[in-house]
């Protein structure tokens, strides 16, 4: 299994590693690599898009040919999880005419829900396809204000989702890397029908 996370900005070290902790716990061998140009997209069987700066992670998936090697990725129903900035970008409507929208998921995102005078959290998270709350760390992060008929509402907080699924995208508001706990990148990138041999808590 290749997995590849886009290394534009952000946790790209903490994905890595939380991918192959999975891998590892599931018995699959994995080999994953950073991706910062065109070209190596099409190789992988599934993809991380950490968060980071919006405008510019669009502007660099743009100009190196990335964002076209994703969209492709998606279409041929491959795996993909966006967080924080991530799914800013993966929003068909960021409400940003300076993110460049990679239009994967059917929703719109307020990019300053959590702004600069509010405080960093983690809160106990229910999540659907979870066992137990998932401890979530919310870093200056979206929300999403509507979602199409086609998308799955895997969370919410304050009445409001913060992690979604439509078809092999998922993404979260917030930082799922950033614990020790797995579950989230279990949950979006390896198929239910594979055995686990992680904690009790993470089977689903």
């Amino acid at each position: 299994m290749k997995a590849g996370v886009i290394a534009v900005q952000g946790d790209v070290s903490e994905h890595a590693a939380a991918i192959r902790r999975v891998a590892d716990a599931r018995g699959v061998a994995i080999e994953v690599t950073t991706i910062r140009e065109s070209g190596i997209v099409p190789d992988c069987d599934v993809l991380l898009m950490p968060g980071g700066e919006s405008t510019a992670i669009s502007r660099l998936l743009d100009s190196e040919g990335i964002d076209t090697e994703i969209r492709d990725h998606v279409e041929s129903g491959k795996p993909i999880l966006a967080t924080c900035a991530g799914l800013i970008v993966a929003a068909r409507d960021p409400q940003d005419d300076r993110v460049q929208s990679l239009d994967l998921l059917d929703i719109t995102v307020d990019r300053n829900a959590f702004g600069r005078q509010k405080d960093s959290f983690e809160a106990p998270l229910d999540i659907a396809g979870l066992d137990e709350p998932f401890p979530a760390v919310f870093i200056r992060a979206p929300l999403i204000d509507s979602v199409g008929d086609d998308v799955e509402v895997l969370a919410d907080w304050d009445d409001s989702p913060v992690a979604v699924r439509q078809g092999p995208v998922v993404a979260t508001s917030f930082h799922p890397e950033l614990t020790d706990d797995n579950r989230v990148h279990e949950l979006a990138l390896f198929d239910d029908d594979q055995p686990t041999t992680d904690t009790p808590e993470a089977s689903r």
